[in-house]
C-alpha cells in the first residue's frame, strides 16, 4: 500500500499576513468509515488508561495544546468556554470514564488528536475541490447549500467556490463524510508554536488507522 501523499493547503493573504505561521495540511486517502474493529477500540481504551485526570488537568501545559489555546484567544475565542478540541475529547473522557467508540473515522480523528495535541477534521474527498485552503467568510454566506448564513470575518475551511467548514466548529452537511464516503480529505491546522511534524504525525496517524482496516 502505497504512502498518502500530504499536500499543504493555501492560506487567504489578509489570513497570512495577520497570522505568519498559519497554515493547512491535508492528506486525502482512499478509505470508509463503518464500526470500529477491536484493535482500535483497543487502542482507544490504552489511550484511556495514560489519558489519566492529573494529565488531563496540566495537559494544557503542554507546548502544542498551548499553542492552540493561544490561538483562540487571538481569534477572539475563549479557550476556557470553548475549549480546544484536545481539550474537549479530555473533559469528555473524564465524565464517560473513558474514550467511547463512535465509528471507524471518528476513533481515528480523537487517536491522531489526543496522541499528537492537533486537531484533525475530515471531509468526503469527491464532494470537495483539489485545492483547500484558509480564507475569511463573508457576511451572510451560507455554510452549504441552504445552510446557514454566516457572520463576516469567521475563518473558514474552504475550497475553490465554497466555505466546507467553521474553523474548529460546524461542517457543511453536503461536504462532510458519510456512509456512502469512499475517498475522504484529512485535514490539520498548523499554528504558530506547533511543530511541522506534530501538523504531519497527527494526519499520518489519523491515515494510518483508517487504512489499516479497510
Amino acid at each position: 500500500m502505497s504512502e498518502p501523499e500530504l499536500t499543504e493547503g493555501w492560506v487567504d493573504v489578509e489570513l497570512a499576513g495577520e497570522f505568519p505561521e498559519l497554515g493547512l495540511d491535508c492528506v486525502r486517502v482512499d478509505a470508509r468509515s463503518g464500526r470500529s474493529p477491536f484493535a482500535v477500540r483497543d487502542r482507544l481504551r490504552e489511550l484511556s488508561d495514560r489519558f489519566t485526570g492529573s494529565k488531563v488537568v496540566h495537559m494544557r501545559q503542554d507546548p502544542v495544546p498551548w499553542a492552540y489555546r493561544v490561538f483562540f484567544r487571538q481569534v477572539g475565542v475563549d479557550p476556557d468556554t470553548d475549549r480546544t478540541p484536545v481539550e474537549r475529547i479530555a473533559i469528555e473522557r473524564l465524565e464517560w470514564g473513558g474514550l467511547r467508540s463512535a465509528n471507524l473515522l471518528d476513533d481515528a480523528l480523537v487517536i491522531a488528536t489526543v496522541e499528537t495535541g492537533v486537531p484533525v477534521i475530515a471531509f468526503d474527498a469527491d464532494k470537495v475541490g483539489d485545492h483547500l485552503g484558509l480564507r475569511l467568510s463573508r457576511k451572510g454566506e451560507p455554510l452549504g447549500r441552504g445552510g446557514r448564513p454566516m457572520s463576516a470575518r469567521q475563518i473558514v475551511v474552504a475550497d475553490e467556490d465554497r466555505p466546507l467548514s467553521v474553523l474548529f466548529g460546524e461542517i457543511s452537511e453536503e461536504r462532510g463524510v458519510t456512509r456512502k464516503t469512499s475517498r475522504m480529505v484529512l485535514v490539520a491546522l498548523r499554528v504558530k508554536g506547533v511543530p511541522a511534524i506534530s501538523v504531519e504525525e497527527a494526519l499520518w496517524t489519523a491515515a494510518d488507522v483508517l487504512l489499516a482496516h479497510q
